[in-house]
């Protein structure tokens, strides 16, 4: 497309970010100390029917993980099963859920187990606010049920308790009808408020026999397994989400006039890209967030896993061709209507190829030199170990103890098709 002048483009390097990354060595034996420490086993009764939530977000290791939690409650007489607690995901059918769970190697030979999924929920109750509290039908009525999640700061809002067991309740176990139904109360009472009076409901009502709460470190490690009592479920969260706070990964820059994203999913994240890392909030009930700023945001793909959801894209100035031939409107849709947030759903501009896409964002960021500009290339907004940082950032670089360049300086490269390279940031 006609621009009135060349864009040239600033030199690069790769730099690596050293994140603070604590580990569990062993997460079964982590999860069977954590169980112990409850006596979980004193709970469980010969031949109980007992549910365990697995979600959508592609939590490291989680056909151990349910397999592990599976085989404790077995070994006490129980007869557990999985259902699917993913909200609206997997174009809110039950085979898409199946289908879900299958790509994350959650399967029945892998967690030793039934699964069974469905998309029928029950009214358990009403919050004091009105809120219907819709859940699993599956998981309704079994004897018990063991929520599964890892905490994480939210996409969509700040607050005491975020993404993590509550959510789990009232999101995850809501399927489509109980996610939809919290994120429309949430328009007018905000997210903190649905997220805790859905889930204290729940709590009182449903047969919730422990939970299991998962952090991870910057390189998708389990950072910390703890096992929780229903009641204490709030405080859990609020306790694991100020240490993944602390861990999570985050660019090391306030301000960059043009981010370039090489792949979103919702696997990565609720909305796709991390709103957190880019510093975009598409939120009606929300406050925006105040760092970091970045002028422009070019994303160039979607995962593998995201199957075709591109919630998130209206988070992005500009997109390409490839991406948008490969975005399925049906999840993309059915996810943004059930989060009530339409505006993610809402398609950039695109350009044919990255360097168009790219050109756009330079030539719109602010009558900035090719040399000052301040860019930051990342694979996706949960791995930022690795990223492309432009000769601007340098200064900067070199003042972080925690940044490194580890390759030389050169200009911002495309091939004859107009493609960046490398074609990912590794």
């Amino acid at each position: 497309m006609f621009l009135p002048f060349d864009i040239t483009h600033p030199h690069v390097a790769l730099v690596e970010q050293h994140i603070e990354t604590p580990r569990v060595d062993n997460v079964p034996e982590a999860i069977r100390d954590e169980m112990a420490r409850l006596d979980v086993a004193k709970k469980v009764r010969p031949g109980m029917a007992i549910a365990l939530t697995a979600g959508s977000r592609g939590i490291n290791g989680i056909p151990t993980i349910l397999a592990t939690v599976a085989g404790e409650l077995k070994r006490a007489g129980a007869e557990p099963f999985i259902v699917p607690s993913m909200g609206s995901h997997g174009g809110a059918t039950a085979d898409g859920q199946l289908h879900v769970l299958h790509t994350l190697g959650v399967t029945e030979e892998a967690v030793g187990c039934p699964i069974r999924a469905s998309m029928e929920t029950v009214q358990i109750g009403r919050t004091p606010e009105g809120i219907p509290v819709h859940m699993d039908r599956l998981a309704a009525g079994a004897d018990g049920i063991v929520v599964v999640n890892r905490v994480k700061a939210h996409t969509d809002y700040s607050g005491p308790v975020e993404s993590g067991l509550m959510k789990m309740l009232t999101i995850g176990l809501g399927k489509h009808l109980g996610a939809l139904t919290a994120h429309r109360h949430a328009i007018l009472l905000s997210y903190a408020t649905v997220i805790a009076s859905v889930g204290r409901e729940v709590i009182r009502r449903a047969p919730l026999l422990f939970g299991l709460g998962v952090i991870e470190n910057a390189y998708d490690e389990t950072a910390a397994v703890v096992a929780s009592w229903p009641h204490d479920f709030e405080a859990t969260d609020r306790a694991l989400l100020e240490r993944a706070k602390q861990i999570m990964p985050r660019l090391p820059f306030e301000r960059l006039d043009v981010l370039i994203v090489d792949e979103m999913g919702k696997e990565i994240s609720g909305t796709g890209m991390d709103t957190n890392v880019v510093g975009r909030r598409m939120n009606l009930s929300e406050p925006a967030l105040a760092s970091p700023h970045v002028t422009r945001i070019v994303v160039r793909d979607l995962s593998a896993r995201t199957y075709g959801s591109a919630i998130g894209i209206g988070l992005a100035d500009f997109t390409t061709q490839r991406l948008v031939d490969k975005m399925d409107r049906q999840p993309t849709y059915i996810n943004c209507l059930t989060a009530n947030a339409p505006e993610n759903g809402r398609i950039p501009m695109i350009g044919a190829t990255d360097r168009e896409a790219v050109d756009w964002a330079f030539l719109t960021c602010g009558a900035v030199e090719p040399a000052d500009v301040r860019l930051t290339r990342i694979l996706n907004t949960l791995h930022l170990e690795r990223f492309y940082a432009s000769e601007a950032l340098r200064s900067e670089i070199e003042a972080n103890q925690r940044l490194k360049i580890v390759s030389a300086w050169e200009p911002l490269a495309f091939d004859p098709t107009g493609a960046l390279t490398p074609d990912r940031v590794s």
